[in-house]
Formats: structure tokens, C-alpha cells, sequence
């Protein structure tokens, strides 16, 4: 998911949720709505402060999102694990800063970069959490395609399913019943509305980015609780 002021995305520090909304959200852990909204937000706080340059607030907030969404690892991991995608964000930074041209990334220039650090900071997080490998290859050839006007949906998708299926649990998600087999299932195609609705950059939109991610954290936290 990238932006300008955060205008009503979060409480306190106008981005973000403050440290009462954390502790209320820890205390409220048996409230899903309440905890799902708590992940969206920060979620869409990480990449409001990853636009903004922000590494330190980036990383506790992602942080925020790993520990809940990935119960099968300590909050150690989860930190490590939030780190680890921080840092791919800002690799991914410093290369399109090699390859602007006047006052835009050149796409056929950025297509041919080296990704490698990108991809390895990815390879990381995958390692800590227990996804597939294929989930850093996927995400890498997302934000490559994202900045070079190419398809950056479909892999995208990929990756999204890849760490869905470990959050929850079910390596077979979506399953669904007929039609659409190979499908990747609601909770990704979530995850690429919010990314759509980043790249529109407004407080507006952002706040809705907040809305569609809910049931996607909604879905985790329920088959954390066996529901």
C-alpha cells in the first residue's frame, strides 16, 4: 500500500492508534470487531508512516498487525517479522531513488533494477513467519510491476493468499464449494482494494481502506478463536 496528511486515519497521533487504543485493544482481545478495526487501522498507519519516512512508528505499527495475525509465533518473531517488511519497503526506496527521471520513477529503467535486497528482506520475513518462499518472489515481482506500469495485481494476489493461509491457519483457503477453484479467494482481493485505495492518496480513502481490510482481520482473528 503510499500519502498526504492523514486526516482522520487514527487517534492521538492523527495517524496511527495511541498506546490507550493498544492497551484497549490487548484488554478487548475477545471483541473481534474491536480488534480488527484496531489491525486495520494500523496497518494503513504503517504505510502512512512509511510515506511519511518514518521507520521506527512503521515498524511498531506493523508490529502491531504481526502479533495478532500470526498467533503461531512469540511477539519476538512477530517484531523481527515486522522489521523485516520495513526494511523491504525501504530498500524498495532507495532503488526507485536510483531511477528517477526529472520528477518520476522511469519504468523501463526500474523494471531492470536490482530488486535483490527487496526481495531478501522478504525472504526474511517469509523465513520468521513460516510462509512459502514464494511469497517474497511474488510480493518483489508485485512492487516491481507496481512501479513499472505493469501487473502487479495478479501477483500480488499470490502473495496475499500465501500469507493469509498461514495466518489462519488452512493451507486450502478459499474453499469453496463449485465455481472458481483458482480463485484467490475474498480476504486477498481485499488486500488489493486497500492498495488500490492507497494509491488514490486522500484521508477519505484511506478511511475506507480501513473498512475493507476489517473483515479480512475479522476472518483471522475468528479462526484464531476456533469460531
Amino acid at each position: 500500500m503510499t500519502g498526504e496528511t492523514p486526516s482522520g486515519v487514527g487517534a492521538g497521533s492523527g495517524i496511527g492508534s495511541d498506546v490507550s487504543e493498544r492497551e484497549r485493544a490487548d484488554e478487548d482481545a475477545g471483541t473481534v470487531e474491536r480488534v480488527a478495526r484496531h489491525m486495520a487501522r494500523e496497518l494503513c498507519a504503517g504505510f502512512r508512516y512509511h510515506d511519511r519516512g518514518e521507520r521506527d512508528a512503521a515498524v511498531e505499527s506493523f508490529t502491531e498487525v504481526d502479533r495478532r495475525q500470526f498467533a503461531h509465533v512469540d511477539g519476538e518473531a512477530a517484531r523481527r517479522a515486522a522489521q523485516a517488511y520495513v526494511d523491504a519497503l525501504w530498500a524498495k526506496d532507495e532503488l526507485e531513488a536510483d531511477h528517477v527521471d526529472g520528477d518520476r520513477i522511469d519504468p523501463e529503467s526500474i523494471r531492470d533494477g536490482d530488486w535483490g535486497r527487496v526481495r531478501d528482506a522478504l525472504v526474511e520475513r517469509a523465513a520468521v513467519l513460516n510462509i512459502d518462499r514464494e511469497y517474497a518472489s511474488a510480493t518483489t515481482r508485485a512492487w516491481r510491476n507496481h512501479k513499472a506500469n505493469g501487473d502487479y495485481w495478479t501477483p500480488m494476489l499470490r502473495a496475499q493468499l500465501l500469507e493469509y493461509r498461514v495466518a489462519v491457519g488452512d493451507e486450502g483457503y478459499p474453499d469453496k464449494p463449485s465455481d472458481g477453484r483458482e480463485g484467490f479467494g475474498a480476504a486477498p482481493v481485499r488486500y488489493l482494494l486497500g492498495v488500490e485505495l492507497h494509491d488514490l492518496h486522500t484521508g477519505e480513502r484511506w478511511e475506507e481502506a480501513i473498512r475493507v481490510m476489517e473483515p479480512y482481520y475479522r476472518g483471522i482473528i475468528r479462526a484464531h478463536r476456533g469460531d
